[in-house]
C-alpha cells in the first residue's frame, strides 16, 4: 500500500474511534447540568445522585476523548502536511478558537464542578456544569466549522503566488463561522449527541430499573424511573431533531455536493420523481449500473433533496451526470479520465447504516413512556435484556454518519462547490505529506491501533464498572441546595 492508502486508513481509524466518545460527551454534558439544575430547584436527592452518577460516565468519556483527540491534531502536520500547508491559514483559525475558547472552559468547569462538590455553593456548582456544557458545545460548533469549510469552502481566497488558500480577512473568518454548511452540520450533530446520551441514560436506568425492581431494592426503582422517563423524553425530542436536521442538510449536500448524495442512494443517472433505495444488491465496486435497487419507496428522494414530488423541479442529478461534469471541468488540471466517484458500496451502506439504528431507542423511548405511565415500575426482564442492546445503536449511527460525511466527499478533501470558492479544492492525492515513507506511516497506524484498541477497553471496563456500582441510597445524605455555607478550598 502507498502512503497514501495507509494515511486515509490511519486517519479514519483514529477519528472514527474518537468520534465514538465526542456525541456522548457532547449531549451528556447538557443532561446532567439539567438533572443537577432539577435537584437545586426541587430539593429532590434522587437528582443530584443521578447527576452525580452520569457525570462519572461524562468524566470518563471527556477524559478519553482529550487523548484520542490530539493525535488529529499531529496527523494534519506530519501525513497530511501538503494539506495542511494549502489550508492551514484558514482551517487552523476555528481550531485555535476550539482551544483557547471551549477546550479551556469546558475542562477548568468540569474539573471545578468534580472537586468542588461540598467546597462551595450549590448554585456555583450547578453554574460550573453548565459551564461544562456550553463549553463542550462550542467546542464542537469550532471544529464543525473548520470541516464544513472542507466541505464547502467559504471566505477564502486563492493566492497564485504561494499556491495556497488564504482567509478573505476578518470578513472571511465571520464567514467560516457563519457557513450554513457549518450550522447544518453543528445542529445535526448535537441533535445526535442528544440521541446518544438520552439512549445511554434510558438504557442504564431502564435496566436497573428492572434490576431493583426484581431484588425489591427499596427507593431505586422509582429512583431509576424518573431517570428513565428523562431519557426517553430526550430520545423522542432529539429524534425528531435529527429527522429535521438531516433533511435540511442533506437538501444542502445535494446542492454542493451532489456527487455525494447520488452516491448515497446508487442513483445512476439525472432523473425527476427520484425514488428513495432502501435495499440494494450488485457490483458496487465496479459500475453504478451494474448496481441493482430492489426495495424503493416512490418520490422520496426527490422530496428530500428538492421539496417536490413531481415535476421538473425534483430533478436530481446522477453519478455518471456529475461524473461526466467534473471530467469536463478539470480536465486540464487532473486529466480527462480521472475518477471523481466516492467509494460506492461505502457511501451506499454508510447512509442507511446512519438511519437504521435510530429505530432501536425510538422505540425502547416509545414503549419505556407507556410502561412507565401512571407511576409504573417496568418490571420486564425481556425490557432490561432490550434496553442494553439499545445503548450501542445511536453510537452506530453516529459512527456511520461520519463515516459517510468523510467517504462520501472522495476523492475531495476540500470539496468544490457551485456557491464555494473558485481555485480552492484539492484532491486527496495532493493533500498527503511527500515526506512519510510507507513504512512510516505503516508503523504509525499500528502503534495507534493498538493503542485505541487497549484504550478502548478501558473505556468500556470502566463505564460497565460504575454503571454496574449504580446508586447507593443508603450513604451520607447529599447537602441541601440552600446551604450556601460551603467554601471553596484547595485539598491536597
Amino acid at each position: 500500500m502507498e502512503a497514501l492508502d495507509l494515511a486515509r486508513w490511519q486517519f479514519g481509524i483514529t477519528t472514527v474511534y474518537h468520534f465514538i466518545l465526542v456525541p456522548l460527551t457532547i449531549g451528556l454534558a447538557p443532561l446532567v447540568a439539567i438533572m443537577q439544575t432539577k435537584w437545586l430547584r426541587s430539593g429532590q436527592e434522587k437528582w443530584l445522585k443521578l447527576s452525580e452518577f452520569f457525570g462519572k460516565i461524562l468524566m470518563i468519556n471527556f477524559a478519553l476523548g482529550v487523548a484520542t483527540g490530539i493525535v488529529q491534531e499531529f496527523q494534519f502536520g506530519m501525513n497530511w502536511s501538503e494539506y495542511s500547508r494549502f489550508v492551514g491559514d484558514i482551517f487552523g483559525a476555528p481550531l485555535a478558537f476550539e482551544a483557547l475558547m471551549a477546550f479551556f472552559l469546558e475542562s477548568t468547569f468540569l474539573g471545578l464542578w468534580m472537586f468542588g462538590k461540598g467546597r462551595m455553593s450549590a448554585k456555583l456548582n450547578t453554574l460550573c456544569i453548565w459551564m461544562v456544557a456550553i463549553g463542550v458545545n462550542i467546542s464542537a460548533y469550532f471544529i464543525l466549522c473548520a470541516n464544513s469549510w472542507m466541505q464547502h469552502p467559504v471566505g477564502a481566497i486563492y493566492n497564485e503566488e504561494t499556491g495556497r488558500a488564504e482567509l478573505d480577512g476578518v470578513g472571511g473568518f465571520l464567514e467560516v463561522l457563519t457557513n450554513n454548511t457549518a450550522i447544518a452540520a453543528t445542529s445535526h450533530t448535537i441533535t445526535s449527541a442528544f440521541l446518544v446520551a438520552g439512549t445511554v441514560i434510558a438504557g442504564i436506568s431502564v435496566w436497573w430499573m428492572v434490576r431493583s425492581s426484581k431484588k425489591n431494592i427499596e427507593g431505586q426503582p422509582e429512583m431509576w424511573r424518573s431517570s428513565a422517563r428523562f431519557g426517553f423524553v430526550t430520545i423522542l425530542i432529539a429524534a425528531a431533531g435529527v429527522g429535521l436536521t438531516g433533511h435540511y442538510q442533506g437538501q444542502l449536500m445535494y446542492e454542493q455536493q451532489p456527487m455525494k448524495m447520488a452516491s448515497a442512494e446508487a442513483q445512476c443517472h439525472t432523473e425527476e420523481s427520484a425514488p428513495f433505495s432502501i435495499l440494494a444488491i450488485g457490483d458496487f465496486t465496479n459500475d453504478c449500473d451494474n448496481v441493482t435497487r430492489i426495495i424503493d419507496v416512490p418520490f422520496l428522494t426527490s422530496f428530500l433533496a428538492t421539496n417536490h414530488l413531481t415535476g421538473p423541479e425534483s430533478q436530481v442529478q446522477g453519478v455518471d451526470s456529475v461524473q461526466a461534469y467534473y471530467q469536463e471541468k478539470y480536465a486540464d488540471q487532473f486529466g480527462e479520465d480521472y475518477d471523481y466517484r466516492p467509494n460506492l458500496i461505502v457511501t451506499y451502506y454508510s447512509f442507511r447504516l446512519m438511519i437504521g439504528p435510530i429505530i432501536f431507542p425510538v422505540a425502547l423511548a416509545l414503549a419505556g413512556l407507556w410502561f412507565t405511565r401512571k407511576e409504573k415500575i417496568w418490571e420486564s426482564t425481556l425490557a432490561g435484556k432490550f434496553a442494553l442492546v439499545t445503548i450501542p445503536m445511536p453510537f452506530i449511527a453516529a459512527s456511520f454518519g461520519w463515516i459517510f460525511t468523510e467517504m462520501g466527499r472522495q476523492p475531495w478533501v476540500v470539496a468544490p462547490n457551485p456557491t464555494g470558492v473558485d481555485n480552492v479544492l484539492l484532491l486527496t492525492d495532493y493533500g498527503v505529506s511527500q515526506m512519510t515513507s510507507p513504512g512510516m506511516v505503516l508503523t504509525s497506524l499500528i502503534a495507534f491501533t493498538l493503542l485505541y484498541a487497549a484504550l478502548g477497553v478501558v473505556w468500556f471496563f470502566l463505564v460497565r464498572r460504575y454503571t454496574l456500582e449504580g446508586i447507593d441510597l443508603t450513604k451520607v445524605k447529599a447537602p441541601s441546595p440552600d446551604d450556601e455555607n460551603q467554601p471553596l478550598s484547595f485539598i491536597y
